[in-house]
């Protein structure tokens, strides 16, 4: 690892703190972001995703494992993990890797090249390409995928690899786990998980510092983000449109980021268009109510 220097430390000036501060303007349009403090545990997770070796990996088929015998370099060199678990090393011949992790190798290694071989083996082993053991992150994330797991991976880690939630994503996260061989390599759908076990997770918990909510994955786990349900604004506001909305978003804080209400608005005479039990009811509302998912904001105009 390179050491850093203190003349390596550039500390930004006073006109680019400046200029970093001007950026950071809050639209009045802008919707429900990734919570803060979710932010900064997926920032700092994702050194340690990127570079950290779990000694407590379970390897698997695909998987490459780097050997470096010390006492014979000539025998070191990557060897991939062959579908039925085992891989082939010099004077040794097949070796078990599947299911154990990379010091249960090394054990093994050094136990059969004590044989005849060597007195004492010094080796290491580490994990090269991480390739059997993943999971698939869908829905509203930025980067949707399948990513590979370096060992234990928590709910915050992979949704960090996937760069977060968008600002549509619903304040619940599902996490769907299958067993079935079918299955198996893809990911599962809450729609398709008839003999799945579906995990909900609370965001909003968890930004609380619940920690109980940041699930520890296994492979094969599917992540999925839904779209948050939304309200429609219309009428004599500055924006009408679509917009996500909290479960505790009031009538004056939907209108807010609509913009507003126009000069011309109505603001005692709002009215909210809501499905109750399959039918179409015209409410009238006060500005402290909440909303629904699905409700219709309308804003009448003033009569003079």
């Amino acid at each position: 690892m390179t050491r850093m220097n203190e003349s390596d430390l550039v500390m930004p000036s006073n006109s680019a703190k400046n200029s970093n501060a001007a950026g950071f303007r809050r639209d009045v349009r802008a919707r429900p972001r990734w919570p803060a403090a979710l932010c900064l545990v997926a920032a700092l997770a994702l050194p340690r995703l990127a570079s950290a070796q779990s000694p407590d990996y379970v390897l698997g088929p695909r998987d490459i494992i780097a050997i470096t015998v010390w006492d014979q370099l000539d025998m070191s060199g990557k060897f991939p993990i062959e579908p039925d678990g085992s891989f082939t090393f010099p004077l040794i011949g097949k070796v078990q890797a599947a299911g154990k992790t990379t010091r249960d190798v090394e054990a093994e290694l050094k136990k059969r090249l004590r044989d005849g071989i060597f007195n004492d083996p010094q080796l290491t082993v580490v994990v090269e390409s991480y390739v059997s053991q993943r999971v698939f992150i869908v829905g509203e994330v930025r980067t949707a995928g399948s990513y590979p797991m370096r060992g234990e991976t928590t709910l915050i880690e992979a949704l960090a690899l996937a760069g977060s939630t968008t600002n549509e994503a619903a304040r619940e996260v599902l996490i769907v786990r299958s067993n079935s061989e079918a299955t198996r390599g893809r990911p599962v759908l809450p729609s398709e998980a008839k003999d799945a076990e579906v995990l909900h997770v609370d965001l909003t918990a968890l930004q609380k510092g619940d920690l109980s909510n940041n699930v520890m994955l296994r492979g094969g786990d599917t992540i999925f983000v839904p779209r948050a349900e939304g309200v429609f604004v219309f009428g004599q506001v500055r924006s009408p449109g679509q917009y996500v909305v909290r479960s505790d978003t009031t009538v004056m804080q939907a209108l807010s980021l609509a913009g507003g209400v126009t000069d011309r608005g109505a603001l005692n005479r709002v009215r909210v268009v809501r499905i109750v039990g399959g039918d179409k009811k015209e409410i009238k509302v006060k500005l402290s109510d909440v909303v629904r998912p699905g409700d219709t904001l309308v804003v009448p105009e003033r009569y003079f």
